[in-house]
Order: structure tokens, then C-alpha cells, then sequence
């Protein structure tokens, strides 16, 4: 939490043009995120601003606090400054200024969007299967830090897509911690407590599944007892093709490899999204199958026998 910018409410007032709608680039159940620069220092940067008047908005500000100061790597979206004043009304104000990700969230990546998006059209659907697994890694990097990394244990509690955010790298990072847990490591840790790291374990399941098939969980096929890890888990490992988002394979020829590739990554997103906790993996495996899966996949299977996926064999 060193190196802050000091900001004022009028500087981030100007800096995102009033708040003007036509800066917001999001909205969540406790605040708005707006565009903006900041003169003083000539930076773009995200200013997520709370909606004092919902409850439990509070809450969520000194949540978001007290994560923030516990915590910093890579994959994590990078704080600048908290501002905790009043605005000209004589209102409590308070916002976070955050490092703007130029490529937006992962959402938009995933699926079409509705009227009042400003990203280009054609860059929606447009990931290559190498970004997608990239992504993955930095996502799973991200929790497996929080989990373990820290000196105590962060729930993230509401990963989805539309929290992750991408650079103009397209290197990810995981933001919105509104509704983190912090768990002290001398508690009895997960004791009558079902938001524990093996939820976030899920989360990320889920939203692997969701990034190489394409399907939302809420879409609309899913419904009786029909849901996305059901859908995946029943095509492993011989119909696997036909669940795949096809935008994975526009620049691969359906070859075995990027068929193994296929099931090693969704065999992983079923085994985080168990329905019993005690049977998911934990993320630090996560990270290191995922890594192998990346280095055979550079390697284009070459003459080599798949052998990653050895932990999550359905």
C-alpha cells in the first residue's frame, strides 16, 4: 500500500468528467467504474465508486481495505489511491483508483454484449486458444496466492468473468474483492464455514468450463438437471469436440493433440467444480497442471504421449 496518489474528490470529479455516462465502463451491486485521467500525473485509470446508499456498500469498502493491503502480485489488479471524503453536496464519497485494464473484462471477450458496450466489435469471441489458456494460468496464479501466498488466508468470493480484468497485454488480473474473506491461519480454519477457499476452487472450475465451451452457466440449455458441469463432464473424454467453443480451434486443424489438449483442460475445470468440496483439487495443482498442459501445447504434441491431466482423470 506504499506509493499511493494522493487524490481529492474534485480531481477524480474532473478527471472522469463529472462521472459522465459516457465514462462508465461498469457497474456492480455496490458501485460504479468510470474511465478516467488524471491530470496531475497524466495516467488513465479506473475510479470504482461506491453506492454509499445500498446496503452493505460500506461493508464492502472496508473489505475491499483490508484485502488490499494484505496483498500484491502480478495478477492482481493494482490499487493507486482510496479516496474517503465528501463530495459537494457535503456526502460521504468514497472510491478506489485502479490501474485501467485497456482490454476490459473477460466477459466481453467471451460473449457478445448489449447496446452501450465501447469495445470493437470484432475483438468479442476473438481469443486465441493459447490467450484462453494464458488466462487461465494468471486467474489460477492469482487465487493460489491469495489461498497460500499470504500471511493469511484470502477468499476472493466472487470470481466470475466480468471480474477479470485484462491489459493491453492481455495478461489477467483479478478484481472486485467487495466480498472477500479474510481468514486469520491461528483460526480454525473452514470450521462451520462453507466460504472457504474450495468455493473460489469452484468459481474458477466454472469459469474454465466457461471459457473453452462458450457457454454461460445461466444459458438457457441448462435447465431440469442439466448444468454446465454436467454438460462438460458427460462429453468427456470422446465428444469433446462437439462441446468446445469453436473460436478455440479457428486457427488449429482438429488434430489428436488439440483433442487431448481439450479434454486436460476441461478435465480440470470438472475436477475444481466437484459438487462435494472435499473432492476438489486445490489451486497450487491447478497452477502446475495447467503450466504443463501450456508446454506440451507449445510443443504442438509433437511425437509426444499426453501425459498431463494424470491428477483430474475422469
Amino acid at each position: 500500500m506504499h506509493q499511493f496518489l494522493r487524490v481529492s474528490y474534485a480531481e477524480l470529479l474532473k478527471a472522469t468528467n463529472g462521472f459522465s455516462e459516457a465514462n462508465l465502463i461498469g457497474v456492480g451491486s455496490y458501485a460504479s467504474v468510470y474511465k478516467g485521467i488524471l491530470d496531475k500525473v497524466q495516467m488513465v485509470v479506473a475510479v470504482k465508486v461506491l453506492n454509499l446508499q445500498t446496503t452493505g456498500a460500506s461493508k464492502s469498502f472496508m473489505l475491499e481495505c483490508k484485502a488490499l493491503r494484505a496483498m500484491r502480485h502480478r495478477n492482481l489488479l493494482k490499487i493507486l489511491s482510496i479516496c474517503s471524503s465528501v463530495d459537494f453536496n457535503g456526502d460521504e464519497f468514497k472510491a478506489f483508483v485502479y490501474e485501467f485494464m485497456a482490454n476490459g473484462n473477460l466477459d466481453k471477450w467471451l460473449h457478445q454484449v448489449g447496446v452501450g458496450d465501447h469495445e470493437q466489435p470484432e475483438k468479442h469471441r476473438n481469443l486465441k486458444l493459447i490467450q484462453r489458456l494464458d488466462i487461465s494460468i494468471d486467474v489460477a496464479s492469482a487465487l493460489d496466492y491469495l489461498h497460500c501466498g499470504c500471511e493469511s488466508t484470502i477468499i476472493h468470493g466472487d470470481l466470475k468473468p466480468s471480474n477479470v480484468l485484462l491489459d493491453d497485454e492481455m495478461t489477467a488480473h483479478i478484481g472486485d474483492f467487495g466480498l472477500v474473506k479474510i481468514i486469520s491461519t491461528v483460526s480454525k480454519y473452514g470450521m462451520g464455514d462453507m466460504a472457504s477457499t474450495l468455493g473460489d476452487v469452484y468459481s474458477f472450475g466454472i469459469l474454465l468450463l466457461e471459457m473453452f465451451t462458450g457457454k454461460k452457466p445461466t444459458d438457457d440449455m441448462f435447465k431440469d438437471h442439466l448444468n454446465l458441469y454436467i454438460f462438460v463432464k458427460n462429453a468427456l473424454p470422446e465428444r469433446v469436440m462437439e462441446i468446445v467453443d469453436p473460436y478455440n480451434l479457428l486457427e488449429h486443424k482438429t488434430t489428436r493433440w488439440i483433442k487431448d489438449c481439450m479434454v486436460s483442460i476441461l478435465r480440470i475445470g470438472v475436477a475444481c467444480s466437484m459438487e462435494s468440496p472435499r473432492d476438489r483439487v486445490e489451486m497450487g495443482s491447478v497452477v502446475s497442471e495447467l503450466h504443463d498442459i501450456k508446454n506440451t501445447f507449445l510443443n504442438e504434441g509433437l511425437n509426444q504421449d499426453w501425459k498431463v491431466g494424470r491428477d483430474f482423470a475422469t
